[in-house]
């Protein structure tokens, strides 16, 4: 049996693009995924245009809308429009083939794809990694990246990201038909969700609408927000394809590596604590795991320090911000609506930090005194 540079468990957004870099930098990269074939996945399908620089690939063939407008409501009235900066400043993909598309590029890369692979067992026996599925195939490597999602229970094993876990609850609805949502717009609703905002991205041929809750542990009261949000997008509160999902979001700066281990994407609660991207996190992280593993597996660095410390300098200090300005909004949504929303320069504001060209670090004081301020 041969030993693997880089073992990856997960073959989504962050794993595949781990998998390509490090294979198209020559070493030796398996990729194992559990499912067996391609799912639907509850994302809204959302990330920058300047996720781009991380590819030397064109990522238009999975763009399915180029969004250049973004309307917010309270209680779908009382709404702001906000024009999002550059040509082409916020991409909708369908999760799914965004994930297939990256794979194909590792595989064309030079990498291998194991699926169905549940991964049961993860070791370290010096000096390799070990890993078995659930069917007792056991593989052998240099490193291993975790990239299994939220619901992975390798990095808490391993200490890898918060052991505090904070989570969005979120509920995710794929419809079909455009509705009454125009072309080239996404919409944030703010005042139906307790805790939290409601979404719709259009896709060609339909619409991701979803629901997250940020603070508290309690359930969502989904059905009864569908029930006004999708009449008001042109659609029936019954129709759609619906998936409840628990997402790890941004807790706090921890370590992100260990001996010959990286997590990555969601497995490493990268997820926006105000705003739930998922998806730009996850590509920038697989993105630097690879370039970091690739100095580390050519012994030109003997720790993978350098990938935490480049996503906490990266997303991790823009992050805490955001936790802040998340933890103030969401617990005095109206007058976080009318202060961090509503104001003149907000949209414009708004609209750099979806397109990638601000961070929360660049808004934050005052967003937050002034949340403070008018609530006291």
């Amino acid at each position: 049996m041969s030993i693997k540079d880089v073992l990856i468990i997960g073959a989504g957004a962050a794993g595949s693009t781990a998998a390509f870099h490090l294979a198209n930098a020559g070493n030796k990269v398996t990729l194992l995924e559990m499912n067996s074939r391609k799912l639907i996945k509850p994302c809204g399908g959302g990330m920058a245009s300047a996720v781009q620089e991380w590819f030397p690939f064109d990522l238009m063939p999975v763009v399915e809308e180029v969004i250049k407008r973004v309307d917010f409501t309270w209680c779908l009235s009382d709404p702001v429009t906000a024009e999002l900066p550059g040509s082409s400043p916020f991409w909708i993909v369908r999760r799914e083939n965004l994930d297939s598309f990256l794979a194909d590029q590792a595989i064309n890369a030079g990498a291998e794809l194991l699926k169905p692979f549940k991964v049961a067992k993860l070791q370290k026996a010096e000096p390799l990694w070990q890993v078995t599925s659930e069917d007792g195939k056991q593989i052998e490597a240099k490193a291993v990246v975790i990239a299994d999602g939220s619901n992975s229970p390798w990095p808490k094993t391993f200490g890898l990201g918060p052991q505090n876990e904070h989570h969005a609850f979120t509920v995710s609805v794929r419809l079909d038909g455009r509705g009454s949502l125009e072309k080239e717009t996404a919409k944030f609703e703010f005042g139906l969700v307790h805790h939290g905002f409601a979404w719709a991205f259009p896709l060609e041929g339909g619409v991701n609408v979803g629901i997250g809750s940020f603070i508290g542990q309690h359930a969502l009261n989904s059905e009864g927000v569908l029930e006004k949000l999708l009449p008001n997008l042109g659609f029936d509160p019954g129709e759609g394809i619906r998936q409840n999902a628990r997402l790890k979001v941004w807790n706090g700066h921890y370590p992100l590596h260990g001996d010959g281990i990286i997590a990555i994407g969601d497995a490493a609660s990268l997820c926006d604590p105000f705003l739930a991207e998922g998806l730009r996190p996850a590509l920038l992280s697989g993105y630097e795991a690879a370039r970091c593993l690739n100095h580390w597996l050519k012994r030109e660095t003997g720790s993978l320090n350098d990938y935490t410390n480049i996503m906490k300098a990266k997303w991790g200090d823009s992050m805490a911000w955001g936790r802040r300005i998340s933890q103030v909004f969401y617990r005095f949504p109206q007058v976080g609506y009318q202060l961090g929303i509503k104001r003149p320069t907000a949209p414009q504001r708004i609209a750099e930090i979806l397109s990638g060209k601000m961070g929360y670090g660049d808004i934050a004081t005052r967003v937050i005194r002034r949340l403070l301020f008018q609530r006291s």
